[in-house]
């Protein structure tokens, strides 16, 4: 029988130190957040009611101002064609680099541009697609396509870095059991190793849009804004994010207070994305 040697005091007192120090930095990451929330809910949970959710900004600075109606179902609209954008390629390049790249150079040269792309402020994505799709007028000026393109740009990295972690947990023995069998690779890739990733692919794809949907700065130089719900894509689209800046920026207190409103809203919303996300990720461990 073997007996493990006494540990030393100065080992209990450095363990304990080091416990102590991580409660004391979770606990200063955690309070803020928590004065932030709480915050938010104070200042914003007066404004709402059902006319804030089914009326739209009226743009009078005198009497109603009005809801954020469509400040709801623009940011429900441009999020969801950025994510029919993003979300097909992303998962298309994660499929290239875990199945077929792997450690090529080829390969290699776009994980380093999607980990740079990672890093871009979303400020330098709108200033892009501004560039390259308002100035030049490409199928008029400011459009709600334009916005979902830019918003597209800054889940893309996300989706691609999150869906090749997810694809390399795939075990080696479903790739290896199918080729043996005759499969292709394209077969394996589509009817194996996809079905079997799905759920961490969704997970991943969620936190991309719930990133997206606070978004401000890429709408700012390609949706702009407007009062009115509508659901033109090569029109101008309010947005949850725009409908803040442009609140906040007011100084009645009436706007303000929509403004808080309003994100609140923005938050529940991501908030839900997340859960959806949480949920998605824990049943597939289940499974």
């Amino acid at each position: 029988m073997t007996t493990l040697p006494a540990v030393s005091a100065r080992r209990r007192i450095t363990d304990r130190f080091m416990r102590s120090l991580m409660l004391v930095l979770t606990i200063v990451a955690i309070v803020p957040l928590i004065l932030i929330l709480y915050y938010l809910i104070r200042e914003g949970i007066g404004a709402w009611n059902a006319d804030f959710f089914t009326t739209d900004p009226t743009g009078r600075f005198l009497g109603d101002p009005g809801g954020i109606k469509s400040a709801i179902w623009g940011t429900i609209v441009m999020v969801a064609l950025a994510s029919l954008i993003a979300i097909p390629i992303g998962v298309g390049v994660a499929l290239y680099l875990v199945e077929f790249g792997k450690q090529g150079t080829f390969a290699k040269i776009v994980r380093y541009f999607v980990d740079v792309m990672t890093g871009v402020p979303s400020v330098v994505f709108g200033l892009f697609i501004y560039i390259v799709l308002v100035v030049t007028k490409v199928g008029g000026t400011f459009a709600a396509w334009k916005g979902s393109v830019a918003l597209s740009l800054l889940m893309l990295p996300v989706v691609v870095r999150s869906s090749e972690v997810v694809l390399n947990l795939v075990p080696d023995s479903l790739r290896e059991g199918a080729l043996a069998l005759g499969a292709p690779r394209w077969r394996v890739t589509f009817r194996v190793v996809l079905p079997s990733a799905l759920p961490g692919l969704v997970t991943g794809s969620l936190l991309a849009v719930a990133r997206a949907a606070g978004e401000t700065a890429p709408l700012l130089f390609t949706a702009a804004f407007v009062f009115g719900t509508q659901f033109d894509l090569s029109q101008r689209m309010n947005s949850l994010p725009l409908q803040i800046f442009n609140d906040v920026s007011q100084a009645q207190d009436r706007l303000v207070q929509r403004a808080w409103g309003a994100a609140l809203t923005l938050v529940v919303l991501v908030l839900i994305l997340s859960l959806v996300a949480r949920l998605v990720q824990r049943r597939s461990r289940l499974a």
